[in-house]
Parts: C-alpha cells; structure tokens; sequence
C-alpha cells in the first residue's frame, strides 16, 4: 500500500506527530507540511509554561522532523482543488498532493461580548492560543498586572493559575456553578474553586460578562471588575473553512470515518479539527492516536481507529485533578448506567475527592482530586481496562497494593502524558547516564508539562526525592 506523496495541511502537535510516525512506519515517499504560524511545530499544551515563566518560548519547540520530511512555516493554504489534487496557498503557491491530510486544528471560540469588536491584544483583549498570544502576555505583564480570565474551562483555570504565580492580580469568571462544569460534580467543583482562591485567585462563578469598556468588565449583578488584561478562554471551533470549500462533508468538525477519511478518499483529516465518533477534540492524546492510526494504515501496518479513552488533566501545579472518561458531561446520571456501582470519597477538610463509576468491576468514569496516587493507580487500571479490586476505599487511599508500579508497566506505556514520553525512553534516558528527575527531564521533556508523572519517573530511575519547589511543570 502506498500513499504516493503525502501532503499535510497544519503544523501543530497532530500534524508532527503524523509526519514523524509516516516516516517510522516505513513511508519513503513525500511528505510536505504546511503550517500557517511562523514558526516550527510546537507544544501548544504548554502554553501557560511561558505566560508563568515556568519555560522559556523556544522549549516548546516539537523535535526536528525526520530528515526528508519537508516543512513550510507561514504558509496559510486557502484552496483545495480536489480534481487536480491541488492545494493553493495565501503566497500563490501550488502544492500536488496523493493523500492529503487535513490537521488544520482550531481557533478560539469568541463571546458575543459588547465592547470587545475590533478589540485585540494592542486593547488589551487576548485570546490565548498561539505562542504568540503567550509571548505577548508574559511581556506586557510588568504594565498590566490585574488580569480577569473569561472562562473556567481547562484552559481558563490553567491560565488563571499561571498568571497568578507570574504575579498577576487574577480574577476568573464562570457563568458555571463551579469551574470545569463540564468535567467535575458539585462536590469535586466546590473543592476546586476553593483551591484556586487559596491560590489568591479571585473567583466569580455564575455569573456571566455583560459588557466590557475601558478596562473594565461588567457583570451580569453589576459588578465591575478592573482589567488591565482581559484573557479570552472561551472555547474553540475545529477550522473546518478549508474543507467546506472544498465540499468535505462537516458537522462540528470534519466528518472521517474509522480510517480518518473524509467524504473524499483521498483525503483525511485528524486532530482538532475532525469529527470522529469515538474521540473528543480539544485534547492531545486523541491527536496522537489519530496520528498513529493513519500513518500504519497509510503504510500497511495497521487498521481502522476506533477511539481513544478520554483522560483529562489539570496542568496546575499543586493540584492533582485528573477526570477519566465521561462524554462531555459531568460525573452523574449520565454516566450511571444501569448495572453500574458509584464509589464515592469526599474529605473537604484535606481537599480530597473521588467518585468512581465501575460497570463490570471496570473504570467508566472517574474523577479524583488531591489523591495523586490513587490518580496514578486508577488511570492505569482504566488505561489498561483492569478490575478495581474488591477493596475500593483501601485501593483509593492506597492502603493495600492494588495496581501495578511504574516498574511494573510495559515498555510502551505512557508515563508523561503531556509529552507523550514512554517508559521505555525514561529507562532509556536513566541508562545513558540521567540520574535524576532533572537530568530526566532535560533528556526527554518528561515532567515539563503539568508535572503528574514526577513521581512515576522518579521511580523509574530510582532518583532521590526533590524539594516540591524545584519541580518543572
């Protein structure tokens, strides 16, 4: 099977990882990326590392494509002529294509906010997407210190905490009862919000923006609050203008089918910007599959996706949050299909949550807060789609061992999430001489996203202990 010359329209993370995986799996032929924003592949998640200064811009940066892979930066495609397999570009260049892969990504999802029109980052007004919105933050941040974030999605509380370790005055605002409605109950949510106001974080959840003028926004009760900086975290929308010129069949995102295969079978589509049944947008690790997924079927090597297990992490430091599974919508009778056990924890006192939902004695939907090992042992058993055991609130509070070390993992599994990291590549690291989680994380990024897989690593390489403080996350 081959796929002829292999055009990529994109140059984030899913588009990286496609190419870099084509070229693994055996595919010798073109492959060409064009990717709009100046500069190379880089790791979006990470984003809110430059707004704190947790990581300088240029360590976000992707590893170099294989050699072969071609890669063109500022260069936006505006037309797809799928007769003659052609895809023009804003700077009047032609590209041919065999197969072409859409990994166009998305764009930020802009309120109806009265005030913000024609509004931008010179005004003040930020939508936080590129590494360019990060630069611009992190510099004005001498100049504008009172910050209010609209939106307590993932990345609204992610960006929030970050500007308020950078220093900033950080105010969120949530029309949600609780921050991360769509991921979180009421018990997890309450904790949550009070773990961000302990952070110095002002809260104001339920309430919606009104209107925004002069450096103030309103709220719904009258309430105004001062913005030197208003920071957009509102949503995104898969970029899918690209393909509905081109006649692509498009729902929310662009339709594909197992085989990540558009209405046209000589083109496909992947990450933030497709529509596939089995994954949710707007996170890395269906990206990766996807990526994965085409490039063996391309090659040969492989067959139809059928999805990925939703695991979503809060990359706050000092906040150990992970929800597992769940279809956009929070914990509940959603997920509480009959036949089902709900094993719930709450200790408000120590800040500490877990709801658990088991079909089968298997994970179906989980969130956990505060209980970072029993984080580490529920994602495994829900990774590996293993029985919790009988002793629930024994596994929970990790009294009785109950699932499998980090030694005990396969070479192949993921321990640092954020950077796709294997098990094998940590041992690999330790081997040729990294002694510590540092030197670990120098070798291989593990640990430089939201931090949760620090102790994980540290126990790979059997490194000593580190002060909390000198953790990268």
């Amino acid at each position: 099977m081959s796929a002829g010359e292999v055009l990529v329209v994109g140059g984030g993370a899913a588009a990286h990882r496609f190419a870099e995986r084509l070229h693994h799996h055996g595919h010798r032929g073109p492959i060409t990326l064009l990717a709009a924003e100046p500069q190379a592949p880089y790791h979006r998640t990470l984003l809110t590392s430059v707004l704190d200064g947790t990581l300088p811009a240029d360590a976000l940066a992707l590893p170099e494509l294989p050699v072969g892979v071609r890669l063109h930066t500022g260069t936006a495609v505006t037309r797809i002529d799928r007769a003659r397999r052609l895809a023009h570009t804003a700077g009047g260049s032609v590209h041919r294509y065999d197969t072409l892969v859409l990994a166009t990504g998305s764009r930020p999802a802009l309120p109806r906010l009265p005030g913000i029109a024609g509004l931008g980052p010179a005004d003040g007004v930020v939508a936080l997407r590129t590494l360019a919105d990060a630069e611009h933050l992190r510099r004005a941040a001498p100049d504008a210190r009172r910050t209010v974030v609209l939106g307590g999605g993932l990345l609204g509380v992610e960006a929030a905490a970050a500007l308020r370790r950078a220093g900033h005055e950080v105010a969120l605002v949530h029309r949600g009862p609780h921050p991360l409605r769509r991921h979180l109950d009421a018990g997890a949510g309450e904790l949550l919000a009070r773990r961000l106001t302990g952070l110095g974080i002002e809260v104001h959840a339920d309430r919606e923006a009104a209107g925004y003028c002069s450096g103030k926004l309103t709220l719904d009760d009258g309430t105004m609050l001062a913005a030197d900086t208003l920071l957009l975290c509102t949503g995104a929308v898969p970029e899918t203008g690209l393909a509905r010129r081109a006649g692509l069949a498009v729902r929310t995102g662009i339709l594909v089918d197992g085989s990540l295969r558009t209405t046209d079978p000589h083109v496909h589509a992947l990450g933030d910007c497709a529509e596939h049944p089995g994954d949710a947008a707007g996170h890395l690790e269906p990206a990766w599959e996807q990526a994965e997924s085409l490039a063996r079927q391309l090659t040969g090597a492989g067959g139809e996706h059928h999805g990925t297990r939703r695991v979503t992490r809060l990359r706050v430091p000092g906040i150990d949050l992970v929800r597992l599974g769940g279809a956009g919508a929070p914990p509940g009778p959603a997920q509480d299909a009959p036949g089902g056990e709900v094993v719930t924890f709450c200790d408000p006192a120590g800040g500490r949550y877990a709801r658990l939902t088991l079909h089968r004695q298997r994970i179906t939907d989980a969130v956990l807060l505060g209980m970072p090992k029993a984080i580490a042992a529920v994602t495994r058993l829900h990774e590996r789609d293993l029985p919790v055991p009988a002793g629930r609130l024994e596994f929970l509070l990790g009294i009785a061992p109950a699932a499998p070390g980090a030694g005990e993992l396969p070479d192949d599994a993921v321990v640092c999430r954020c950077n796709n990291v294997t098990k094998h590549a940590v041992t690999e690291a330790c081997r040729a001489g990294a002694a510590d989680v540092a030197a670990v994380a120098a070798a291989t990024r593990a640990t430089t996203g939201c931090g949760g897989c620090t102790g994980a690593v540290r126990a790979l390489c059997g490194a000593p202990a580190r002060t909390e403080g000198s953790t990268q996350s």
